[in-house]
């Protein structure tokens, strides 16, 4: 099947090897996080979505964090010193997307529309979960690697006091990304059968 779309997101790829060779500035790369995110849909168009972007020596702060808070899940030195390398990984990147979900705004919406309340909550998931894709693919669509990560809440705290982040804001993911470095490992798929049903 040929398809632009389905060509870009096929293209995109978890890539963990990834550095600081990237010619876009801060600047337009941040143009283009906003913009994939304020153009992700999101129910009742309530742009729930919030995201921190942090470069350079921002961006491997937050790793810092991670890998500080990690050191004390370590069973022994090994396991340590594996997890201070992934974490060093990811610093070597360029840049960092914290991706959040504004509780304020879901609960105005629980309360606005009483019917919906237990909804809402899961319904912010679908919508950080496509600004996330999106921002991924808007990345990728220049030539950048990255990966989705979840160190949250283990920073939580860290990341709202470092970066003054509103008490209502939940961290959901991080994307962190940079030069591609290295290729994506090979990709398999359940059978097409297993997934999914056709009635014409």
């Amino acid at each position: 099947m040929s398809n632009q779309f389905i060509d870009l997101i096929t293209k995109r790829r978890t890539i963990y090897a990834i550095g600081k060779k990237v010619e876009y500035s801060p600047e337009f790369l941040t143009d283009l996080i906003q913009t994939a995110i304020k153009q992700s849909p999101s129910s009742f168009n309530s742009q729930s979505s919030r995201a921190v972007i942090l470069f350079n020596t921002q961006h491997e702060k937050f790793w810092t964090f991670v890998a500080e808070k990690l050191k004390s899940y370590a069973k022994d030195e090994e396991s340590a010193a594996k997890t201070t390398a992934k974490m060093a990984s990811f610093a070597a990147g360029v840049g960092t997307v914290l991706f959040f979900e504004d509780l304020d705004v879901i609960q105005g919406l629980q309360e606005q529309f009483p019917s919906y309340a237990e909804n809402f909550p899961v319904w912010a998931e679908h919508s950080t979960a496509i600004a996330q894709f999106a921002t991924w693919t808007a990345l990728h669509t220049l030539g950048l690697g990255a990966s989705l990560q979840h160190y949250n809440p283990i920073v939580d705290e860290e990341v709202h006091a470092e970066w003054n982040v509103p008490a209502s804001w939940k961290l959901r993911a991080q994307l962190v990304f940079g030069s591609v470095e290295g290729e994506a490992k090979e990709k398999g798929f359940v059978d097409d059968a297993v997934r999914f049903k056709v009635f014409k």
